[in-house]
């Protein structure tokens, strides 16, 4: 099986580049070779190289400067997806394709199950539920994985972020009312391994499943708050911070684009139709900030 990894050098993606490769002949590209700004290097990229299974790991995920620049986020989240999904369908490929808690508004008082309605707040989301829909609409065997929160040690996240501030300043003032489950990348390539390693196989491309296609959440266990996630940080940290975290209202922290005040997403499907059962925020947080590699 041949599997086209875009989007390499994000965080998903870095992880995934490091593991996929037992799972078949693993092709990467740089962005000089498929941009996904540019809806054009899409498709002929993917023609030349007749993958197997085409896993989308790359994604526009600032969420506030897309309220500046919508047009370059729907270009990447949303129309980029579609392009692909039509291009697997000319090749007979299956499509992984990684999406967000942010496709809903935080009004619920329980976590959001894949049948609950999307209703996103900001032009992120909204770029994103875009995508999600395109590639359901091209009729292809795929997998949409929503996932939240996401951090790692490599490129940019809210945990590395933190701590950089906490070594440059005493005091932080971390938005406490704003709930979900942070999500270490390497948690999310390990299940999405075992979901290719059950999903790759010919029948499942020519004819899929239906329980083994769709949308799925795929978050670690438990929930916090950025406060409660920034505290956990400081403490778990190698460097012995001692910042001082003032928890702060949303209202206290006005940002360009609005995010759901509650966003955790339920993985009773994910587990029951694949048997996975993810680690719980805080156990996968203590094992990356042991990392050393």
């Amino acid at each position: 099986m041949k599997i086209l990894l875009i989007g390499k050098t994000g965080q998903i993606g870095g992880e995934l580049n490091s593991i996929a490769g037992d799972l078949g002949s693993l092709v990467t590209l740089e962005r000089e070779q498929m941009d996904l700004s540019k809806p054009n290097s899409i498709e002929p990229a993917i023609l030349e190289i007749q993958p197997d299974i085409i896993i989308n790991a790359a994604a526009y995920t600032a969420v506030d400067k897309a309220e500046d620049e919508p047009e370059l986020a729907m270009a990447i989240n949303g129309v980029a997806p579609g392009i692909m999904a039509k291009a697997a369908k000319k090749v007979g490929a299956g499509l992984v394709h990684y999406s967000t808690d942010y496709v809903f508004d935080g009004h619920s008082d329980k976590p959001y199950r894949e049948e609950d309605s999307p209703s996103p707040m900001s032009v992120y989301g909204k770029s994103k539920l875009a995508g999600e829909k395109a590639i359901i609409e091209a009729e292809i065997p795929h997998l949409i994985l929503r996932t939240s929160w996401v951090y790692s040690l490599h490129g940019k996240s809210f945990l590395k972020t933190i701590k950089k501030l906490s070594i440059e300043k005493d005091t932080l003032r971390i938005v406490d009312d704003q709930i979900g489950s942070p999500t270490w990348a390497r948690s999310i390539a390990l299940a999405t391994h075992k979901i290719l390693g059950r999903c790759l196989n010919k029948e499942w491309l020519k004819k899929p499943n239906p329980s083994l296609t769709g949308i799925f959440h795929l978050t670690c266990q438990g929930n916090t708050s950025w406060h409660g996630f920034a505290k956990e940080i400081i403490k778990l940290s190698e460097e012995n911070l001692n910042t001082k975290l003032i928890p702060i209202p949303t209202s206290e922290y006005p940002t360009p684009a609005a995010r759901p005040p509650y966003s955790v997403l339920c993985n009773e499907k994910v587990k029951n139709i694949f048997d996975i059962e993810m680690p719980h925020w805080l156990n996968a947080m203590k094992v990356c900030l042991n990392k050393k590699d």
